[in-house]
């Protein structure tokens, strides 16, 4: 013996999950510092080492940690919160309006403390997180001793720690500067996904990365509607226009890549980017199936992650290996592909490099940090022990182990976990602060589902604002007096549009809710489309006042732009019923009489009203309002001087009465 160490760990099976997959039947592990030392024969290390410590590991499997290549893990304080939704709705419908609510660097830690408990009970030595509050990630993570790249959302939206994404890129920069070297953080930047992202942050959040040389850590093609919208908006998939913005400049962890093909595989694979595989996740959400036996086959470097708690709803990555391997065989209707030593190889070894510490963490190989875990094969649940084939091993670790099988973690040459037994852990403290969040997020959501207006308050992007509205309309049989009218030296055009809009109106059981419409508006250009735009307005119940010849004072109407589809709101306000209105319109901003106006001109196609002449005008005081009322008035009246009766109901209200 002349070569010392602080530790030896002995009578194992010690899976070294290196590029020659060594395996060692009756193997031993040398531990010195933070690095191991060596891994080999028990008879040869027993020989050649004189070791501070010896642990008999039983028999038990000696492998490296587990990496969960990507997750969220501050959201275990939103586990449960709203499941069985699609990716929208449940994401901006649900998660970031009380993530705006709730998260703030106390929140994040709580949740970040829960965790690494989960985690390191599954086994789990290293993780690669995003969101929000960082620092707060990166000091709780240390104080439990686990090795994490934590990365800080990047946004063009309003974020919980940034009112705009010049904040939140200054405070990555500051978030690396200050953790750039620690021995077990590694700080990174998250452009959040394309399509929360400008090119700009593409661009800059990349440059931070390189100048830094730490990794960036971002969502891509996680849904096929992310796909078909960057073709429609970019004329181009996901990450090749994410590539046009130099963000493959950096060292890129790519996150769920569900709907990417083999060209932009080789993209990837080209710029050295590592992607994370969320299989229960992009399942729970119905994301798709990522093609990650081809991503193998290709020679990327794919990890697995949980993903958030929130999407997922655990941190169990024994569960996620054991569910790749599967969905993998499903999909490729293959019981041969993606095998268990390739499944776990993910979860060590090439997750390791996905992150971009292949060099570090990943495989039990001298130099590399002593991050490894004991599990014990012994349970029921793991017998009987097949030894023909020493390759076994790999199927029973991914097909019949359990995380409560782990027993031991070491990460960075220290325990974190002994005997099952985690150090200073108050669980019972935990739980409680958790429960008290959920308390007041339950009251959060509580209250807001009782009102349609802060449900759209919750999810736009944009600031909504009540008008009040004086309006007149009136039927008319023929359009072209109007059109001869406008013409008039009377009547001084500031502005025309033509569109081709299709209204659907959601009805709620309460009416006191209002009624919300969801318009998309064609801008019609000689008689081609030439934009298109859409827009939300909840039309309120109350009617301030009612002018004489039936000219209506109307108010609460909230305006945003409707930034989803049809269907995310359908599924979001779940309303009572519907109803769609089709119409031309014609559109003029006047003034008459010193007095500014809106003239519409609609022809209803569906259903078939017929021509309307609406007039409108914005008003803020009763006073204005009556002026403007008599004016309206006076103006239908030139416009249409056979006029005598007008309507103070809405299209909405006039098809509800046509039957």
């Amino acid at each position: 013996m002349d070569e010392t160490c602080d530790l030896l760990l002995t009578h194992a099976t010690v899976l070294t999950m290196d590029s020659h997959y060594h395996l060692y039947e009756s193997g031993a592990l040398a531990v010195k510092g933070d690095s191991i030392l060596a891994v080999g024969m028990e008879a040869d290390l027993s020989d050649r080492f004189k070791a501070k410590e010896i642990i008999d590991c039983q028999g038990k499997v000696v492998m490296p940690g587990l990496v969960n290549a990507h997750t969220h893990v501050p959201m275990t304080l939103l586990r449960g919160l709203a499941d069985d939704l699609r990716l929208d709705v449940w994401l901006l419908g649900f998660v970031m309006p009380v993530e705006r609510e709730f998260v703030s660097p106390d929140f994040v830690r709580l949740g970040t403390q829960i965790a690494c408990v989960e985690l390191i009970r599954s086994g789990v030595t290293c993780f690669a997180d995003m969101y929000y509050h960082e620092e707060s990630v990166a000091q709780a993570t240390a104080e439990f001793g686990l090795r994490a790249v934590c990365s800080q959302t990047v946004m063009k939206f309003p974020a919980p720690d940034a009112e705009s994404y010049e904040e939140s890129l200054a405070a990555a920069r500051e978030f690396i500067q200050r953790w750039k070297g620690h021995p077990l953080i590694v700080p990174s930047v998250a452009p959040h996904t394309p399509y929360t992202c400008t090119e700009e942050i593409l661009r800059a959040t990349a440059a931070l990365a390189v100048e830094f040389d730490v990794p960036l850590h971002t969502h891509i093609a996680e849904t096929a509607i992310e796909v078909e919208n960057s073709r429609n908006e970019h004329g181009m998939p996901v990450v090749p226009y994410v590539a046009s913005h130099n963000l493959f400049d950096a060292k890129v962890l790519a996150a769920h890549c569900v709907h990417i093909d083999k060209s932009e595989m080789s993209l990837l694979l080209r710029h050295g980017a590592g992607v994370a595989h969320n299989p229960s996740s992009n399942l729970k959400l119905a994301s798709g199936f990522a093609p990650v036996s081809q991503m193998i086959d290709l020679g990327l470097n794919v990890g697995i992650g949980t993903d958030g708690a929130a999407s997922n709803n655990d941190l169990d990555m024994f569960e996620e290996v054991r569910l790749a391997a599967f969905l993998a065989k499903s999909v490729a209707n293959d019981p041969t592909a993606l095998p268990a030593r390739t499944a776990l190889t993910m979860a060590t070894r090439l997750g390791a490099q996905a992150l971009h510490l292949g060099q570090v963490t990943g495989a039990l190989e001298p130099g590399k940090r002593a991050d490894l875990i004991l599990v014990d094969l012994s349970p029921l649940h793991n017998a009987p022990r097949f030894q023909r084939d020493p390759g076994s091993v790999y199927a029973q670790l991914v097909y019949a182990a359990k995380a409560n099988d782990v027993s031991d973690v070491m990460v960075n040459g220290k325990w974190v976990m002994r005997d099952r037994q985690i150090t200073g852990l108050n669980e019972e403290s935990l739980i409680q602060q958790a429960q008290d969040y959920a308390r007041r997020i339950d009251v959060f959501l509580i209250q807001r589902e009782k009102s349609v207006l802060s449900k759209l308050i919750a999810i736009s992007k944009a600031t909504e604002e009540e008008s009040f509205e004086v309006q007149a309309k009136v039927r008319i049989n023929d359009p072209a007096p109007v059109l001869e009218a406008i013409q008039q030296p009377d009547i001084e055009v500031l502005r025309y549009r033509h569109y081709h809009e299709f209204d659907t109106y959601f009805i709620f059981s309460d009416a006191e809710q209002g009624i919300l419409r969801y318009r998309e508006d064609e801008f019609v250009d000689d008689e081609h489309t030439s934009q298109v735009r859409y827009r939300l307005t909840l039309i309120g119940q109350a009617r301030e006042h009612k002018f004489p010849s039936d000219v209506l004072l109307s108010r609460s109407r909230y305006l945003a732009p409707a930034t989803h589809s049809l269907r995310f709101y359908r599924e979001y306000f779940k309303p009572e019923g519907e109803a769609s209105i089709e119409k031309d319109r014609q559109r003029w901003r006047v003034l008459y009489r010193g007095t500014e106006f809106f003239i519409n001109l609609d022809r209803v196609d569906h259903p078939a009203l017929g021509y309307f002449l609406e007039v409108k005008s914005r008003t803020w005081s009763r006073k204005d309002a009556e002026h403007k009322a008599e004016v309206a008035i006076q103006l239908i009246q030139f416009l249409v001087a056979s006029a005598q009766i007008t309507h103070s109901k809405d299209y909405l209200d006039l098809i509800q009465i046509a039957g």
